[in-house]
């Protein structure tokens, strides 16, 4: 790890767990960039494309997660995803890889659920348009890995079986090895640090969807009070 990843972070205890949150990122202008010029994770830049870190397969959370998104799919129409016929024709959006895990399928180099740069139905995540069309929130639409991102919640239990809640920014070494080989992330790079509102604003629904109302409200208390004292998230001095 580089020396200059420095991080501040917030800890405290609530309904018997502690929860550790990462203010440096949680505080910071980061914002997601899609379709405004975010050039992708793939091996090299494409802006164009409008692909964004849709380049894989989604990985589901559990049973629950797996077939609350079968059942959205299952409602969307041809003017909305693009790739439907190319599903119906494979045997659906779903299935399981060589290593046993449930993930949607990768076509064309992307997520099958990646409507391209063309179609008319616009650019981007089909659940996620599908969504906002209906006027509801796509973090009840996508995979949880897919809405989540870039946050990410950790568990670590100790040796006396005590919980604690780790909320921080997704690193490249959270996508495997092949994390590591992208040419670009998000959170580490000026590029996506841009936002007028800190992370804890723009992001407030997320995250209360990921730890609770009342950590939230904890979280979001303390860095109204310290935001201006917070340092620099780490991807800002590679802007210097």
């Amino acid at each position: 790890m580089s020396t200059r990843d420095i991080h501040e972070w917030l800890s405290f205890e609530y309904a018997g767990e502690t929860y550790l949150f990462d203010l440096t990122f949680l505080g910071s202008s980061w914002s997601c960039i899609y379709g405004r010029g975010c050039p992708g994770i793939d091996e090299a830049p494409a802006p164009e494309l409008s692909l964004g870190c849709c380049s894989h397969g989604a990985y589901f959370t559990d049973k629950a997660d797996r077939k609350r998104t079968k059942q959205l799919i299952a409602m969307l129409g041809d003017d909305e995803w693009q790739y439907k016929p190319v599903a119906e024709e494979l045997g659906g959006a779903i299935y399981k890889n060589e290593d046993g895990d449930w993930v949607t399928r990768v076509v064309d180099g992307a997520c099958i659920m990646q409507n391209r740069a063309g179609f008319e139905g616009g650019p981007g995540c089909a659940l996620h348009l599908a969504a906002v069309k209906r006027g509801e929130r796509f973090i009840d639409w996508k995979p949880t890995v897919c809405w989540q991102a870039p946050l990410r919640l950790d568990y670590h239990v100790d040796d006396n079986d005590h919980l604690t809640k780790i909320l921080r920014e997704w690193k490249r070494r959270d996508w495997g090895e092949g994390g590591f080989d992208f040419h670009w992330w998000c959170t580490d790079d000026p590029l996506a640090f841009t936002a007028r509102e800190p992370v804890y604003v723009t992001l407030r629904d997320e995250i209360i969807e990921m730890v609770g109302e009342e950590p939230y409200t904890r979280l979001a208390e303390h860095l109204e009070q310290q935001e201006d004292r917070l340092l620099p998230h780490p991807a800002l001095k590679k802007r210097a």
